[in-house]
């Protein structure tokens, strides 16, 4: 499979989104795929496949999925839609692949130069929740963001502002096969393929970098909450100020503060939307997931876990 081919179209990923939030709001009415199809604007059969290559099951099994959640009061008794996966027996506990990904803090020496001297490769990618703009230096991924249709331009200046004097080159390609390692395609290939690990190179607070090694520990073995995210950060009374590190994440997905919901289940808000954040939990909720073996963590200054 070339590299333009991994992922759908990102522009289809929109579709995706609307789709998972019609469901969600209108499972009662029990909508029939027509009806579905119609909210986004395709026809039966395109929806349904496209549907059904994001997600791995076809719209109506989803729908299902969401019904038999809500009629056995799983939402009342557990705090997010994965958990509630697993109660229903759709999910195991498991994250969807085995990338090793360990977390550094960029020395305060790189700071100070504001990317003088480094080398920053980026790229933009299809991925299953739309287009990324993705950045790495020797040491490591450094960005990714989610990019919506028009705004490359601004993605990129966003880049700059925050390496302003790092020598900038793009290579799409090169970022597409990062992004394919990130989110492993279903392929006899890529399950055979071993998972080599993925170093983030991030720069940060000395309190943020503690948030996101916690993020890392915790929220990658599946949905948290913000209480539990400032209790393992060590930070039990600053919500506030752990709420605004995960705001800050510059590494979407692999420091996954999509998994961070309110105290009462709810959403919240995320930085690249709430129905980007809606359709992450319910890919994972659906992928079939693999063995999840214990985080560990790493030395003073850096950390790993297991991504989701």
């Amino acid at each position: 499979m070339s590299d333009s081919a991994a992922f759908m179209d990102s522009r289809d990923f929109a579709r995706i989104a609307a789709a998972i939030r019609f469901i969600e709001t209108n499972f009662r009415a029990q909508p029939r795929l027509a009806t579905i199809a119609k909210a986004v604007r395709l026809s039966e059969f395109h929806f349904n496949r496209l549907f059904r290559r994001w997600a791995g099951l076809t719209p109506r099994q989803y729908l299902a999925f969401i019904t038999a959640r809500a009629a056995r009061g799983e939402l009342a008794n557990t705090p997010s839609v994965l958990e509630a996966a697993y109660a229903l027996g759709l999910s195991g506990p498991g994250r969807l692949h085995d990338l090793l990904v360990t977390l550094d803090a960029v020395t305060p020496g790189e700071l100070k130069a504001r990317g003088r001297g480094l080398e920053l490769t980026y790229g933009f990618s299809d991925t299953p929740f739309g287009e990324a703009l993705l950045a790495c230096t020797a040491r490591g991924l450094s960005h990714l963001a989610f990019v919506e249709p028009g705004g490359e331009r601004s993605a990129v200046e966003a880049l700059t502002d925050s390496w302003p004097d790092a020598e900038r080159v793009r290579d799409d390609s090169r970022l597409r096969i990062l992004a394919r390692r990130i989110w492993p395609q279903d392929s006899a290939a890529d399950a055979a393929r071993p998972a080599a690990p993925l170093k983030l190179a991030v720069k940060g607070t000395n309190f943020q970098l503690k948030v996101w090694q916690a993020l890392l520990e915790l929220g990658s073995a599946g949905p948290t909450t913000y209480a539990a995210l400032a209790r393992a950060a060590g930070a039990a009374h600053s919500a506030r100020a752990v709420g605004n590190a995960v705001g800050a994440n510059p590494v979407a997905w692999l420091i996954p503060c999509h998994n961070v919901l309110r105290g009462d289940g709810r959403l919240g808000g995320y930085h690249w939307g709430v129905d980007r954040k809606r359709a992450m939990l319910a890919w994972q909720a659906l992928r079939v997931p693999r063995a999840r073996p214990a985080a560990s963590a790493g030395g003073a200054g850096a950390g790993s876990a297991r991504a989701t």
